[in-house]
């Protein structure tokens, strides 16, 4: 029997159906009880129930036949394994790792062309009317219309917001120790300089965002790169045998929805990550960009919820919650937040004023986390979707990640197929992918393809993925 509020009775009907489907209690094909025989025998309106089903389609889990009722149509996500972690590999001969970054990355705004190279909201997910009104609200409201300098730390009202919302993932901070930065990357860029110099060597995932490449490369630093796997992110072990031999002064790592993987790290694995380098006083820079886009009941912890010593330099951004163009980017440099100041005093001054009172309104009138409740259901069902199109038209022997969040979906390809090669294939049918070799400083996982799940699922977005499947099994 289900017990509850009206209003949320039917996600919970539809909670424990697609839990039924994922631990294959009803099977691709099986008929569901009828909408009368399921209010029926859960004591629920037959409107409930109906809703629980609509949710459920427009998941792609069931599908309703004409005269027939409602079938099961996803195929669980087991039956797809997920790619294999690889660790080491020959570089390509023909281009660099850099070379091809400027090549798939050289227009993004193109016109025409489906972007399933990004890992990012579509603007539709995104709240512009909403955002328009408090940015309007703020000048209005501001005595200065926000042409004044802010604050060097970032506006008080912005950063109180983001302290409250390190509740969510364990963290108990005050305004006083947040740092606001432009994006998540100049963040970083902040901590590692902090607590690095030219020559020093960083652990960092492999796979990883090609970003964190360019970003040590520029501030002279060298990357030591640890194993990753699809699902449960770091291999500490490899990581330990690091530690133990002095190779890493710091660590950069993505333990909530690593991209390009999707993977996450168990809250042991943050706990056992914490303690193995504060033991040796290794400062770690976590990036949680997308910790907020979670597909399940609860946020995921954070390494930083485990940091006692102040070792841990959280880092974190707007742009893949709510508004990229904004660049509102923030961390929690524990002790070294003096430090960070001091950086980001000489790099910049100041962030932009009128973007960070226009958040600060966001969040204050309670529209932040309202959207995220939106925009993660919106995610989760998208998800489905791309999953279920590329187990329907990519070869069986595709393997394909199972993100419990984020933005992306990894597959591993045949062996045969060249990812680059077929990035070249598919921009002839206007379509962008991320081709594997993107994510490691050698040029590895050359037959791996990151796809962005963002865009809403469309008639366009299926052609593209039915064509990019054709090309694959052609290159196969």
């Amino acid at each position: 029997m289900i017990s509850g509020n009206d209003e949320f009775l039917y996600n919970q009907v539809a909670e424990r159906l697609e839990g039924m489907v994922a631990d294959g209690v009803w099977k691709t094909g099986d008929k569901l009880p009828s909408v009368r025989a399921l209010s029926s025998e859960q004591g629920v309106s037959m409107s409930t129930v109906f809703k629980a089903y609509s949710t459920l389609e427009s998941k792609g889990l069931i599908e309703a036949r004409p005269k027939s009722g409602y079938f099961v149509r996803f195929r669980a996500l087991r039956d797809t394994p997920a790619p294999r972690a690889l660790r080491f590999s020959a570089p390509p001969e023909s281009m660099s790792v850099d070379d091809m970054i400027a090549t798939v990355y050289a227009n993004l705004t193109e016109a025409g062309v489906v972007q399933l190279s990004l890992a990012a909201p579509g603007y539709e997910l995104l709240p512009a009317a909403k955002l328009n009104k408090c940015l309007l609200e703020a000048l209005r409201s501001s005595p200065t219309s926000c042409l004044h300098y802010e604050h060097i730390a970032g506006s008080e009202d912005l950063r109180r917001q983001l302290a409250r919302q390190a509740f969510n993932w364990g963290g108990h901070c005050t305004a006083d120790e947040v740092v606001v930065t432009q994006g998540c990357m100049e963040a970083l860029s902040f901590c590692l300089q902090t607590v690095t110099k030219p020559g020093d060597t960083v652990a960092i995932e492999r796979p990883t965002y090609f970003g964190i490449f360019s970003l040590l490369k520029n501030l002279g630093l060298r990357a030591l790169e640890i194993p990753t796997n699809p699902v449960t992110g770091l291999d500490l072990d490899f990581l330990q045998k690091a530690v133990q031999n002095g190779q890493i002064a710091a660590a950069l790592f993505v333990p909530n929805f690593n991209n390009p993987l999707g993977s996450l790290m168990p809250d042991a694995h943050k706990r056992a990550l914490v303690a193995m380098l504060a033991e040796r006083n290794i400062p770690l820079v976590e990036d949680d960009i997308y910790g907020e886009m979670y597909f399940g009941k609860t946020r995921p912890a954070t390494c930083k919820s485990f940091d006692t010593e102040g070792l841990v330099l959280y880092c974190s951004s707007m742009s893949k919650s709510l508004a990229p163009g904004y660049r509102i980017g923030w961390c929690l440099p524990g002790q070294y937040r003096q430090k960070v100041l001091q950086r980001k005093l000489t790099h910049c001054i100041t962030s932009a004023t009128p973007t960070q009172a226009a958040i600060a309104r966001f969040c204050t009138n309670g529209r932040f986390d309202l959207h995220l409740r939106n925009l993660r259901k919106a995610l989760h069902t998208q998800c489905l979707r791309y999953w279920q199109a590329i187990s329907e038209f990519f070869p069986p022997e595709t393997r394909v990640s199972q993100p419990q969040g984020g933005y992306v979906l990894w597959l591993e390809l045949p062996e045969t197929v060249d990812a680059f090669h077929l990035y070249h294939h598919a921009r002839r049918h206007r379509i962008n992918i991320a081709p594997g070799q993107l994510f490691s400083t050698d040029g590895a996982f050359s037959h791996h393809i990151r796809l962005g799940f963002g865009a809403p699922y469309s008639p366009e977005i299926e052609g593209s993925l039915q064509t990019l499947g054709r090309l694959v099994r052609e290159m196969g």
